[in-house]
């Protein structure tokens, strides 16, 4: 597949995403719904392996690399699919747009890892201003409800943040198809008790935009896009790679408010911009501030 391609499908799929997610638990069962999802989408994902006739590993590695994956698939999900019943869809994605921030945290209580520099303090400190604005205007116009709501999507980021890393230090080797696979084997026992343990009805009632926001999301959210973005990091930068998650938020909200109708505050639009910015400080102040030392040392 052509990079540029896969770049597009990427953006497209992580702005979109949120949207589907709202459209799909909005019959009042998020737990149906993205077990549903992961369900279609580990169907899908077993064929695809089946006939290219690559197996699953199941060697110590390969389980601990599954494992490590599942609170990102399962304790993520599980919780944004809860939210999105209560945040606007551009919200969820402004909020999962800080996992390079929440990550850059986590890693710095682990051994062996690079510390935060000047602009990723800056960047921290303005994300850590714009949830600060974020909670205070809901707290104000959506009460108790939307600050749970918002708390647990800072929980999704974080789940999702670190079982992102945990993967990397298992370093399993494993390829994508391999990993998602895996990983939605060992979320699927999880999301079937939660399930049963909800209370939610064993027939899972779907709007239906509702239905056709599960099938895309399981085929585009869990899986093409999944893949498409292993393919890009292989063969980009990872600074081009990270535009994503300044590109995918903006879309997001321009998407909920055009086809949702969602209509975000001013002042949560402005936490949205100091998240944003937050983002982009974080990502490459310090690429700049290396341009701009290399250009004053070439002078004469």
């Amino acid at each position: 597949m052509p990079t540029g391609l896969a770049y597009l499908i990427v953006v497209l799929v992580w702005a979109s995403t949120p949207l589907a997610i709202k459209w799909s638990a909005e019959a009042g069962a998020p737990i149906g719904s993205v077990m549903l999802r992961m369900g279609l989408a580990l169907i899908a994902g077993a064929l695809i392996l089946l006939v290219l006739r690559r197996g699953v590993r199941l060697d110590r590695r390969a389980l601990a690399s599954y494992a490590a994956a599942v609170p990102g698939v399962f304790g993520a999900m599980a919780l944004s699919y809860h939210a999105s019943q209560f945040l606007p869809s551009g919200l969820l994605s402004v909020m999962f747009g800080m996992a390079p921030l929440i990550s850059g945290f986590i890693l710095q209580a682990l051994p062996g890892s690079t510390r935060l520099r000047r602009w990723h303090w800056i960047g921290c400190g303005l994300g850590v201003a714009g949830l600060a604005v974020v909670f205070a205007d809901s707290l104000t116009l959506g009460g108790g409800a939307q600050v749970l709501a918002l708390a647990m999507m800072l929980s999704a980021v974080t789940l999702f943040s670190a079982s992102g890393i945990a993967v990397q230090r298992v370093a399993a080797g494993l390829d994508p198809l391999q990993q998602t696979v895996g990983a939605l084997a060992g979320s699927m026992p999880c999301f079937l008790v939660l399930w049963l343990a909800s209370g939610e009805p064993l027939m899972i009632p779907l709007s239906p935009r509702g239905l056709w926001a599960v099938l895309y999301l399981a085929l585009f959210g869990s899986l093409i896009g999944f893949l498409c973005y292993y393919l890009i990091l292989s063969r980009l930068h990872a600074a081009s790679v990270a535009l994503v998650t300044l590109i995918t938020p903006v879309l997001a909200l321009t998407l909920g408010m055009l086809l949702n109708q969602e209509t975000p505050s001013p002042s949560m639009l402005l936490g949205a911009l100091l998240i944003l910015v937050a983002l982009g400080a974080y990502l490459f102040g310090d690429r700049l501030s290396r341009r701009r030392a290399a250009r004053a040392a070439a002078r004469p």
